[in-house]
């Protein structure tokens, strides 16, 4: 019935908003910007009514959760980072009938997860950064899911993904995007190193890591390989959030089975030590009975997923 249009992996580094504003910082981040506002471009031309963004700021200790509210509205300031956002406006219109049904199919198929449309709990900057720019008009829809998962294994992330596509293909009437809202290595810069490290990568050890998994998702032929080391890259690599938001986006494309070539949009830059880009994922068909499924080993404190799908 609907359509998953575009799929990607986006940046959100507070200090986009810090670009727009007077200052030393000013327009150190329109490649980011326009980065963002390109793809909010292929959204608009591929007909999206909504977008879904795997939020790696949205804290959770239990559960699944989609934030769904018909509105959103106010003022936000980082609790991290109040020196980089602080009271930047957001509207944005909500989508609770698709952020029901995405609950709805994840529970059916086995990950526990919750819609929350009466709330008056407002998206977190992962979502509000990226549709900033993505979004000025109010033109899109939008669903924030939380990525941010604290006593989660990494194979159910992917498996909501792979629910989160088949809830859209089989139930919802409309055109949906995804994104990955989150860094690749996301080890800051050691405190009173900030400065210093405002357009750097904290490690030549994490900056080589990143751009071999970038060429690895553009090559398009390593999705096997990509998927069975991501609990360790999650791990050894400092990945935002635990790098669930990325599980989530790969499980959306098939896992293992994904055989598309991302395209960099952004390319790779260092924002305050951790490793940042805007890159396209198209999205590809997949068989109907392609579920992630979890296996018995082990890596660094989370379970691994399996290669094969």
């Amino acid at each position: 019935m609907g359509k998953l249009a575009l799929a990607a992996k986006i940046t959100h580094v507070p200090s986009m908003y810090l670009s727009e504003l007077d200052g030393p910082r000013k327009d150190t981040r329109k490649d980011a910007i326009d980065g963002h506002k390109e793809i909010g471009r292929r959204c608009r031309e591929l007909g999206v009514d909504t977008i879904v963004v795997f939020d790696s700021h949205w804290l959770v200790n239990a559960n699944y959760h989609f934030n769904c509210a018909p509105h959103f509205e106010g003022r936000y300031t980082s609790n991290e980072l109040p020196h980089f956002i602080s009271n930047m406006r957001f509207e944005i219109p909500g989508n609770p009938a698709l952020g029901k049904l995405l609950a709805k199919k994840c529970n059916e198929m086995g990950v526990e997860s919750l819609a929350h449309d009466a709330t008056t709990l407002h998206p977190e900057y992962g979502t509000l950064v990226p549709m900033r720019y993505m979004n000025e008009d109010l033109h899109f829809k939008v669903v924030s899911v939380s990525a941010l998962c604290m006593a989660h294994y990494l194979n159910d992330s992917a498996r909501l993904g792979w629910a989160i596509r088949r809830a859209i293909e089989d139930e919802y009437d409309g055109t949906v995007a995804v994104f990955a809202s989150g860094s690749l290595s996301h080890r800051f810069a050691q405190n009173g190193l900030a400065p210093e490290y405002a357009f750097r990568i904290w490690s030549p050890f994490l900056e080589q890591l990143d751009r071999e998994v970038v060429r690895m998702w553009q090559a398009g032929d390593q999705w096997p390989a990509f998927c069975g080391m991501l609990p360790e890259y999650a791990s050894k690599g400092h990945g935002e959030g635990f790098m669930h938001d990325t599980a989530m986006l790969l499980g959306t494309l098939g896992w293992s089975e994904y055989t598309g070539k991302a395209e960099v949009v952004t390319p790779y830059f260092g924002a305050s030590g951790t490793g940042q880009i805007n890159a396209v994922f198209p999205v590809t068909p997949v068989k109907g009975d392609q579920i992630p499924r979890p296996v018995a080993s082990a890596a660094d404190g989370y379970t691994s997923i399996q290669t094969r799908l």
